[in-house]
């Protein structure tokens, strides 16, 4: 079997850990900057073995990347090289209104997800929920390389000139902004900042964590209503009232409607 030296934290990374384990021998799980050395470490002793990554969080050091060569560190990273280059493609995908999400398994290189790439692949008809997107493109990206990464084809340089960038989220986007954004843009900021930042909005003067919504259907009745700059409505199906447990929209209701 295989052996990989696996770079990566949070749901991307364990997404694709799941499907990795069944092709490779993980022999080292680096999470964080201070594991890069062991890291290094294993490979000099063990040259056969690849580094596979998936969102790691920081950028690898160029002194990291050489001890990889010559084939160096393949990365899965969720969007359409040299589209959505930087800390959020998936969330940035979602909040520029697109339908289809995608994955690029590339080599990692000094400029920030510029390497050559080695497989794309888009979804189509996923569900309109941020963690089953991650885990679609996560695990499309680690099937690739389980079939692949022992005899991987010529990859294709990226065209820096189309390449566009997101940054990293922060607390300050999470405030909802129905009163200037239309139902569709309020929808999908409540998809994108699930888990973090964490989609906000007060109701009757308590502040809550917009959990899960939907756009009100003509003719639909809803217990809990957002409405919005253009006129239409947002449902609010599940929400969590600050320092509460979470709850469907009716309970809330029942509990904080004067």
């Amino acid at each position: 079997m295989e052996k990989i030296i696996f770079f990566g934290n949070g749901p991307l990374a364990n997404y694709a850990l799941e499907v990795l384990w069944g092709s490779f021998e993980v022999v080292f799980h680096a999470r964080t900057r201070e594991d890069l050395e062991k890291a290094c470490e294993i490979k000099r002793e063990n040259p056969e073995i690849h580094g596979v990554l998936a969102s790691f969080g920081v950028l690898i050091p160029t002194s990291v990347l050489e001890v990889f060569e010559p084939e160096g560190i393949l990365n899965i990273h969720p969007s359409l090289l040299p589209a959505y280059r930087g800390a959020s493609p998936i969330e940035s995908a979602i909040l520029a209104g697109d339908s289809d999400f995608s994955v690029s398994v590339m080599k990692l290189v000094k400029a920030m997800d510029a390497g050559p790439i080695y497989h794309q692949e888009t979804l189509t008809g996923l569900p309109f929920n941020k963690d089953e997107i991650y885990r679609a493109l996560a695990e499309a990206g680690a099937k690739w390389l389980c079939d692949n990464l022992t005899n991987l084809p010529e990859p294709t340089l990226q065209d820096d000139k189309k390449a566009t960038f997101c940054g990293k989220l922060d607390k300050s986007m999470s405030r909802l902004t129905p009163e200037t954004d239309t139902a569709e843009q309020t929808l999908r900021k409540i998809v994108a900042f699930q888990v973090y930042p964490k989609p906000k909005y007060a109701f009757y003067g308590q502040n809550c964590i917009i959990l899960d919504a939907h756009m009100l259907k003509s003719g639909e009745k809803a217990d809990l209503e957002l409405p919005c700059a253009d006129g239409q409505i947002l449902a609010i199906d599940r929400l969590q009232p600050e320092g509460r447990k979470a709850m469907d929209a009716k309970a809330f209701l029942n509990g904080y409607r004067k």
